[in-house]
């Protein structure tokens, strides 16, 4: 029997608490929804924009440094319990050219782009964010670090790589800053792995490992991840929250 049926067979009273029931079920997931469609961005923007000026004020930032956060994207868990690491985004640091207090971010998304390091912080969880920087002796120059962006900017407008390959057809954000430094430094900032050292045995990883590949996995293709570089000797943490 249809539900509307047994309701409709219901004394009156059952009927309007039902009624009441489903009145209130609506009006709290409308309220969830406005919160989660207008109030949390602005509120997390707000956020972002207070840590960014933090940053400023003390003059922490500098060119060529990269940031890690906690994505919230549909595969921000799997790379998670791959690799062990809670940061599963990073990118490259840069100031505007025109000379301004405007920094922005040089990512791999869909595509490849730039986005203003507000907004970059603001779509991580929690507004969580770790920079570093490379701590090479003697210290990478000006000149140096402006080859790092040029080499990271040959990539601008590129798909973002669903398979984490090697080619630079398709880019992926940990590839994209391994890539520029080592053609602006020579600097393997991060060290290269296959895909079959990470631990693909979670279900949640093997999904979407069998959603991307299918039945055949390239295990031998070679692949750098953010907790990779995170973890990287050459660099020094500058700041986080």
């Amino acid at each position: 029997m249809a539900i509307g049926n047994v309701i409709k067979n219901l004394p009156e009273k059952q009927r309007t608490r039902i009624a009441r029931a489903l009145v209130l079920v609506l009006s709290a997931v409308a309220v969830l929804w406005g919160l989660n469609v207008y109030y949390l961005p602005s509120l997390r923007i707000q956020q972002a924009d207070i840590a960014l000026l933090a940053l400023t004020d003390k003059h922490l930032l500098q060119n060529g440094d990269i940031i890690f956060q906690t994505s919230r994207s549909a595969q921000s868990q799997a790379i998670q319990l791959a690799t062990g690491s809670k940061y599963s985004h990073c990118g490259l640091i840069f100031q505007a050219d025109t000379g301004k207090q405007e920094w922005y971010v040089l990512e791999a998304v869909q595509p490849v782009k730039w986005t203003s390091l507000a907004r970059w912080i603001a779509r991580g969880e929690g507004g969580h964010y770790v920079v570093k920087r490379p701590s090479t002796k003697p210290a990478l120059t000006d000149q140096t670090l402006d080859a790092v962006k040029r080499a990271g900017e040959q990539f601008l407008g590129k798909n973002y790589d669903l398979y984490f390959g090697w080619s630079d057809e398709r880019m992926y954000c940990s590839e994209l800053i391994w890539k520029a430094y080592h053609t602006a430094t020579g600097l393997e900032i991060g060290k290269l792995q296959k895909l079959r050292d990470f631990d693909l045995s979670d279900p949640i990883v093997a999904k979407k490992l069998k959603e991307r590949y299918g039945a055949k996995l390239p295990l031998d293709e070679e692949v750098i991840s953010p907790v990779s570089i995170f973890d990287s000797p050459l660099l020094s943490t500058i700041a986080e929250k």
